[in-house]
């Protein structure tokens, strides 16, 4: 009897996803646990593998629709096995049926020419699809939808909406009663006509237009302000040459994000406030210490979070962020993992950047920006040394800290770094 693949549960709240990419097709061999297809949430790109071993028999869902949670996305079985659905007899795989042609905006509300009757509006739309009908003031009325039961999908207003702008505009009726022109005292050159070409609209992915939604409302919500320290890295620098050998041994490769979370988690515990969110009723202290730690993937911008980063040593840090990391470039992460953090830091400094000034992660209360690290010249007891710096700034919410308290917090994490033993 053939499986159903279903769509899964993606974390809490989290009651539908949209078919990024299949990764195999009908009549394609898939071992159990197999990555099969992925699938995008508004937070998050993940693999979701085949819990049984066998062909792929039947596709139901497309690339680009979204679907709630426990709708079945495809059928698993044996070559040339029936398909069984609804629990019902077995029953012949259909042929494809063929798409309706898409109707000009202006005849959307008439018959198409081939007699197939569309399927309009029902009422159930994803976020994703609300969101492009506000942005692009669509009638949803005149959208066709050719998902289940008529619903609209990500696909569908989307073609509209490039139809409706592909379409000439009306032209203006002429004059009845043209009026002549001037008469010119001296000739004149006429203004060069010029032909605008239309640019390519790049469209948004889930992780995109959620990115930016988050950033956007970061800005209208806290009042930022960023302080900026120097760190010296010579003492971690020394104990990661001594000690990265060892930890290889331990199967963790040991890098410096591992002694910056490791420094921000004691300072944290010395400044609670840091670790907090404001509210209405007050400033909400957090009793664990979840740090999220920014990653650029292919797709945008994503922060898996280290729950209980109070509770790990280094070796313990090191392979959480290894492990994190991993699975953020390979699109693993559950969206479960990329929720509940209480403070942020991003190592910018990778890329080259010698420092910026973050946005803070909502509804947190600051986020830490670690720039490159650097062999620089440095004075130190008036003497020319070379060491190891970086630029390290601390972007936080002036509601909840003054200036006093988060130079003590970016203090307190420097001095840990400079005196590593």
């Amino acid at each position: 009897m053939a499986t159903k693949v279903v769509m899964p549960e993606m974390g809490e709240g989290v009651v539908e996803g949209t078919i990024s990419r299949w990764l195999k097709q009908v009549g394609d061999t898939i071992d159990q646990y197999e990555p099969l297809l992925e699938i995008e949430t508004d937070k998050v790109t993940t693999e979701a593998t085949a819990e049984e071993a066998g062909t792929l028999l039947e596709i139901l869902i497309p690339e680009g629709e979204t679907v709630d949670v426990g709708t079945v996305l495809a059928y698993i079985g044996q070559p040339g096995e029936s398909v069984q659905k609804n629990g019902g007899t077995a029953t012949k795989q259909p042929a494809p049926e063929p798409k309706p042609t898409p109707e000009p905006a202006v005849a959307a509300a008439s018959a198409p020419a081939n007699g197939v009757k569309p399927q309009r509006y029902t009422g159930r739309i994803s976020p994703v699809v609300g969101r492009i009908a506000a942005e692009h003031d669509v009638d949803l009325n005149l959208v066709t939808g050719t998902g289940r039961d008529g619903r609209i999908t990500k696909k569908d207003i989307l073609a509209y909406v490039e139809q409706r702008q592909t379409q000439p505009a009306p032209q203006p009726k002429p004059a009845s009663k043209p009026v002549p022109a001037p008469v010119q005292t001296r000739p004149t050159t006429a203004a060069p006509t010029t032909t605008a070409v239309p640019g390519e609209v790049v469209q948004l992915s889930n992780m995109r237009r959620a990115i930016a939604e988050h950033m956007v409302r970061s800005k209208q919500t806290s009042p930022h302000v960023t302080t900026v320290f120097e760190f010296d890295f010579t003492a971690v620098a020394q104990h990661r040459a001594a000690h990265k050998a060892q930890f290889a041994r331990d199967g963790a490769n040991l890098t410096f994000t591992a002694y910056i979370v490791a420094a921000t988690v004691e300072a944290l515990k010395q400044y609670p406030m840091v670790n907090s969110t404001w509210t209405d009723n007050g400033i909400e202290l957090k009793r664990q210490i979840n740090i999220g730690l920014a990653a650029a993937i292919e797709d945008g911008l994503i922060v898996p979070v280290i729950k209980g980063a109070d509770g790990m040593n280094l070796l313990g840090l090191t392979r959480t962020i290894n492990d994190l990391a991993e699975r953020a470039r390979n699109k693993q992460l559950q969206p479960a993992e990329v929720q509940g953090g209480t403070f942020s830091i991003t190592n910018h400094g990778t890329s080259g950047s010698l420092f910026a000034t973050p946005i803070i992660n909502q509804p947190q209360c600051g986020i830490l920006g670690v720039g490159k690290i650097e062999k620089r010249v440095k004075v130190i007891n008036d003497a020319i040394a070379i060491r190891p710096l970086a630029y390290v700034s601390f972007t936080f919410d002036h509601r909840i800290l003054d200036g006093k308290t988060a130079d003590d917090f970016v203090s307190s994490i420097k001095q840990v770094i400079e005196n590593w033993q």
